[in-house]
């Protein structure tokens, strides 16, 4: 995950906010001890919420983060509440405060708000150091000191380079996972001159303006053989048990495995793509509206809108150019311009006007590239084959 502001004009970048995650391994006394501070910060997560709701019930009060972060002190000092950093007891009142903006923000849209719940202590799976260095510090060995916990033992996968903002301890499906939260400066790679439009779609999950076809691995329907066995094994298990919690923990892996196989896909191809390209043209697709219909779990399984998020961020990074551009007809047209309708199984293109015979998908990327050449044809000269002679296929 990366932000940062970019300056188009002069390919300026000042600074970027990364995060990385990292593995770790703590021993079974530290995983008490993990499991103990997600319990009690779950618990202050949902008695703020519960006074928050019970205030307005009551009194007709609003109550904001500020009121409450006032009684966080008195609440430790009391010995109410077992979070051993303050920043944290902060931190998940700010997690509260978010929730109620977000609610009333879909409120005042007239969109289903959804009124904040209480959540699960099973369910409340990380802790957030606000501040780096407050109770919480990386050591020279390359282990982690958190405040109560000890000495942690991290996978340092690769070099943390910048300044360390926030610490985030995770837990995910039986493991533990730190998130280093960084400010550096971007790299911008040497310039480049190519070109490439990106059609995404489920045959291919990406057809580029080259004819490059990108398989679509469907990692998702791979796994639906083991995720149904092992959502039948932990229906069987009583609730509450021991066995439930394991049954549990084990279809929550599987989930996390496809995942990961998901962002290993997503990020490869996104940098690939960053590498060799200076400017990439995709869809401005309403990914939200997609996730709701007929196609909803091959697209989910796509993950089309966290491939765009990565190749987003990595073209800002790279200080390569990426232009969203709008998708309606980019399907249903020809390069020379002509309307050519079709179903979503036609998979062919054949134009009357032009006599232009290819893969649909190779079309509707060759013209995602003219759109976004269009937008930015004054200032930019691509090596590219959008020109009206593209390749034909038999």
């Amino acid at each position: 995950m990366a932000g940062s502001e970019f300056d188009v004009q002069t390919g300026s970048i000042e600074m970027m906010r990364k995060t990385f995650k990292h593995r770790l391994y703590p021993t079974r006394s530290q995983v008490e001890a993990l499991n103990g501070q997600l319990s009690e910060a779950c618990r202050l997560y949902n008695a703020a919420i519960q006074e928050r709701r019970d205030a307005w019930r009551i009194e007709r009060k609003s109550i904001n983060f500020y009121d409450q972060a006032r009684q966080l002190k008195d609440i430790r000092a009391n010995g109410d509440i077992g979070l051993f950093n303050f920043s944290t007891g902060n931190d998940v009142l700010r997690r509260v405060d978010k929730t109620f903006t977000a609610f009333f923000a879909r409120a005042r849209r007239g969109r289903r708000a959804g009124f904040p719940r209480f959540k699960s202590q099973t369910r409340y799976d990380s802790l957030t150091f606000p501040i780096y260095g407050n109770g919480c510090r990386l050591l020279d060995n390359g282990k982690l000191r958190l405040q109560g916990i000890g000495l942690l033992k991290v996978k340092m996968h690769r070099a943390l380079e910048g300044k360390l903002k926030t610490v985030t301890i995770k837990r995910e499906a039986r493991r533990w996972y730190v998130c280093f939260n960084i400010e550096s400066e971007a790299h911008p790679l040497p310039e480049n001159t190519k070109a490439v439009g990106i059609d995404l779609g489920l045959t291919a999950f990406a057809t580029l303006s080259d004819g490059t076809e990108i398989e679509n691995l469907r990692w998702y329907r791979k796994a639906q053989k083991k995720l149904r066995r092992a959502q039948r094994k932990a229906e069987r298990r009583k609730k509450g048990s021991q066995r439930r919690r394991k049954a549990i923990q084990f279809l929550q892996g599987i989930h996390a495995h496809v995942r990961n196989q998901r962002a290993d896909f997503h990020h490869k191809l996104s940098r690939l793509l960053v590498n060799n390209h200076g400017l990439i043209v995709v869809e401005n697709l309403n990914f939200r509206g997609l996730s709701r219909g007929m196609l909803a779990k091959s697209i989910n399984d796509a993950g089309w809108s966290s491939f765009v998020t990565k190749l987003s961020y990595k073209a800002v990074e790279a200080g390569r150019q990426l232009i969203k551009v709008d998708p309606r007809g980019t399907s249903q047209k020809c390069l020379c311009g002509a309307d050519v309708p079709k179903t979503l199984r036609e998979r062919w293109h054949e134009c009357e006007c032009c006599g232009l015979s290819a893969p649909r998908d190779y079309v509707s990327a060759q013209l995602i590239l003219r759109l976004g050449l269009s937008l930015r044809a004054p200032t930019w000269s691509a090596e590219t084959s959008v020109a009206r002679e593209a390749v034909c296929f038999s």
